[in-house]
């Protein structure tokens, strides 16, 4: 009479047991799901936070060949009887680019006068870490200036501010003794949006001949340089002007399509 009170016992202890195991297993998987979910809509993704970072992009795409940046006329009065310029090595001729110019007035016994003329470009694309074009160019501007004045052997450099070239330019000036004689050294930097211009000319007269005037040097590598500025602007206006589609194409919609009925609907009516 006992025994099946036993067994009944045990099967509703076992029965019991089954539900306490279940909501077990239901909270447990219920609290993984919760703290993924905390976890996924805390943090927004590295992809998102990258995308809001938007910085402005350059204004000049590309940049003159720096043996055309200076007209013919300013060579001739810079380097007089100059040969045609030496163009530098550039792995990239639209991000930067050097032409160099030099001449010797050879007057004999009475000595001789030497000039020389060197061009740079250097060009800066926008950057999501680095900055804009504008403000890696500025940065670029300020390390030429101050290397300029720290020239090894530079004698009283003196830095200027220059007027109506680019948007920012300083004339670094000093004079520099060689063994070959005294040379009057001008480095003009230049920013035009996102392009660096750095004009050096510098002339000596030697065997006897007589120091050339700084100050004509000076206004000599700033017309140099207007020039140089006046090439990267040219440049890139002709680039974009010649980058955007017709007038005709973009600028005025079809007649047929939009101001015109068409023939059936008018003959309809």
């Amino acid at each position: 009479m006992h025994r099946p009170t036993k067994r009944l016992n045990r099967v509703f202890v076992c029965a019991a047991a089954v539900p306490v195991i279940l909501v077990a297993a239901g909270c447990s998987s219920g609290s993984g799901s919760s703290d993924g979910a905390k976890k996924s809509s805390s943090k927004p993704s590295a992809a998102a936070s990258a995308d809001t970072v938007k910085v402005k992009p350059a204004a000049y795409g590309s940049l003159p060949q720096p043996c055309s940046a200076i007209s013919k006329n300013t060579l001739d009065s810079l380097v007089p009887a100059a040969k045609a310029g030496k163009a530098g090595s550039s792995d990239d001729e639209s991000v930067r680019g050097t032409c160099s110019w030099s001449s010797l007035d050879n007057k004999g016994v009475d000595g001789s006068q030497f000039r020389w003329l060197n061009a740079s470009l250097m060009r800066f694309d926008s950057d999501a870490t680095r900055g804009s074009g504008d403000k890696l160019a500025h940065t670029y501007f300020t390390k030429q200036v101050t290397d300029a004045q720290s020239t090894e052997g530079a004698k009283s450099p003196k830095a200027e501010p220059v007027s109506g070239t680019g948007d920012e330019a300083t004339a670094v000036t000093y004079e520099l003794k060689k063994k070959e004689g005294t040379f009057k050294q001008q480095t003009i930097v230049a920013r035009v949006k996102n392009v660096v211009v750095t004009i050096d000319y510098n002339g000596a007269g030697l065997a006897g001949q007589g120091a050339p005037d700084a100050s004509e040097l000076v206004k000599d590598a700033e017309k140099a340089a207007k020039e140089a500025v006046a090439a990267v602007v040219a440049a890139n206006e002709s680039s974009s002007s010649s980058a955007k589609p017709s007038d005709k194409a973009s600028d005025k919609p079809s007649e047929k399509a939009s101001d015109k009925p068409s023939a059936k609907a008018s003959s309809k009516s």
